[in-house]
């Protein structure tokens, strides 16, 4: 995915912006990890809609980067809820990062479960149940530890918000990531 940095004459305002989303594709990991910790700037001028139909598909296809970007990539989306048109918008940031809490790094990891529970926090019960959970479980029943990890430091930030029946099958959950002492299932 790409975005269109060709510009005519009112567009002439977004020049910074274009350079910014340039960076971001840039060999060079300072000004890639420069253009992440302003991706506010290119959010706001991008909207809300364009933010979420654009920019946040293409970060999660750009996950395969430097761990120090992808830190910082977790850093800024655990604030992202706003520029992506609120908390009815706020389930968009969970895919890249659900693809965030997986990776090997435990620093990434760890940042992506801190902007996971900040964001669920924010979100109501319904986008809770709808998407965190699932988000959760999938993590929980991934084949290996790093996923089960991550798994392991969302279950008490939406705990206490979550009706009874869903509590029931996150403690289920947790009690069995209790009980697992493989790194990895496929051993």
């Amino acid at each position: 995915r790409t975005f269109s940095s060709s510009m005519t004459d009112p567009e002439q305002s977004l020049y910074p912006v274009a350079v910014l989303i340039d960076e971001l594709k840039h060999e060079d990991i300072q000004l890639r990890l420069n253009s992440i910790r302003r991706l506010s700037t290119i959010a706001v001028a991008l909207g809300p809609e364009r933010t979420r139909n654009e920019l946040i598909p293409f970060l999660n296809e750009s996950i395969d980067d430097e761990d120090e970007v992808l830190v910082a990539l977790a850093e800024e989306l655990g604030g992202f809820v706003e520029y992506v048109g609120g908390l009815e918008y706020a389930p968009v940031l969970l895919g890249p990062l659900e693809t965030l809490a997986t990776v090997e790094e435990t620093l990434v990891r760890d940042k992506s479960v801190e902007a996971l529970n900040k964001v669920s926090r924010q979100v109501p019960v319904a986008h809770l149940l709808e998407h965190l959970v699932p988000l959760v479980l999938r993590l929980q029943a991934n084949d290996w530890f790093t996923s089960r990890i991550s798994a392991c430091g969302l279950f008490a930030a939406a705990y206490g918000r979550l009706p009874a029946e869903s509590k029931a099958e996150i403690r289920a959950s947790f009690t069995q990531l209790c009980h697992d002492d493989t790194p990895d299932k496929s051993v």
